[in-house]
């Protein structure tokens, strides 16, 4: 490549440009360490009581803000060229790089794209509905009664489980601390989906009041139509937004790792609730119909008392006689034998009479 300063070349320039870039990451790692540090010097517990709607805030006015950082980092709006291959027809869309999503395409198609959408499918690969596209594409389209519902159906499960995280986050009284910890990776043939959580308390079996009362808010969570708003986001971030549970300050770090950059992780927000996953997540919350959570079990782990909450649910729009979905409640109610936690640091569980 010519040289078009005028300047010669350091012949070492490629060695000095990886050892610049050596040299970034270290203090990336600095970086999270202290980060770390600071979280474990002060624990889950400050001194002033924490509240799930505190925490809740905190975290979504972090998302909001990063996002907002993100979008202005884009100066320039540079047109794309997406192939759309479906039904009604096939199509070439005009849109924005960076800015545009699978859902904005299904905006200029119809209203069925828009409403039945679970995800999408660009380059042949997974993608949620609403994260931008980054060049020129083909694009897919992937619902529920298609022929092979593979992907859709274990959008939903993992869609499920960090609804009930949601739900669980939000339903108890706020002098119970509700530290959410993780959820097994979904299957559907498990017949339940999970999420694993720290409810501070030695023991805890469900009244079915309490168990319809859990159910009763994932519905209202479903007709809130919250979108599923994904962003990516360097892990020192996501320490951030997490700082206040123990479990997310020891997976973040890990997923980061394994992560394309090696520092980044994703997180997904519905409403106010703020969660970090891989993903792919559907759409949005009504894509949920019928849902009951349905068991608690308890579950040792090395160090912490956690209890396994598990639900069933159906996409919207399907339907099963009062029999055939009795069968798949008892079914779920059997203990999910989905990976267990692991290797999780203990704090002294709190009595509680009633929680919900």
């Amino acid at each position: 490549m010519a040289n078009l300063s005028g300047r010669r070349q350091s012949p070492l320039y490629h060695v000095i440009y990886i050892e610049r870039e050596r040299e970034r990451e270290r203090e990336r790692e600095r970086e999270h360490r202290i980060i770390l540090q600071e979280v474990q010097m002060k624990g889950p517990y400050h001194k002033k009581a924490l509240t799930n709607t505190a925490v809740k805030q905190k975290r979504s006015q972090l998302f909001t803000q990063e996002a907002q950082r993100q979008a202005a980092l884009i100066t320039d709006i540079e047109k794309i060229e997406v192939q759309y291959d479906g039904q009604p027809e096939n199509c070439t869309l005009i849109m924005n790089k960076g800015m545009s999503t699978p859902y904005n395409c299904a905006q200029h198609i119809n209203q069925m794209m828009m409403e039945r959408s679970v995800l999408a499918e660009v380059d042949g690969q997974v993608w949620d509905m609403h994260r931008p596209l980054e060049d020129n594409c083909t694009l897919r389209f992937l619902h529920f009664r298609q022929s092979d519902p593979y992907y859709a159906n274990k959008a939903f499960w993992r869609s499920a489980s960090v609804m009930l995280g949601a739900v669980l986050e939000s339903s108890f009284k706020d002098n119970l601390y509700v530290e959410l910890c993780s959820y097994p990776s979904p299957n559907v043939r498990s017949g339940s989906f999970v999420y694993d959580v720290d409810l501070k308390i030695p023991e805890w079996e469900p009244s079915k009041e309490e168990l319809r009362t859990l159910s009763g808010e994932m519905v209202k969570l479903s007709l809130a139509a919250h979108r599923f708003e994904r962003l990516e986001v360097d892990a020192s971030v996501a320490l951030k937004m997490f700082a206040d549970n123990r479990f997310k300050t020891q997976q973040i770090p890990q997923m980061a790792a394994q992560s394309t950059s090696g520092n980044t992780v994703v997180v997904y927000r519905i409403g106010d609730f703020v969660e970090v996953s891989r993903g792919p997540m559907m759409a949005g919350t009504s894509h949920l119909g019928k849902v009951s959570i349905v068991a608690v079990h308890p579950i040792e782990t090395n160090e912490a008392q956690l209890f396994r909450v598990q639900g069933v649910a159906l996409p919207r729009g399907f339907l099963l006689n009062h029999f055939a979905y009795g069968v798949l409640e008892k079914r779920a109610q059997q203990m999910n034998s989905g990976r267990l936690p692991l290797n999780i640091s203990s704090t002294e569980p709190q009595t509680q009479a009633s929680t919900l």
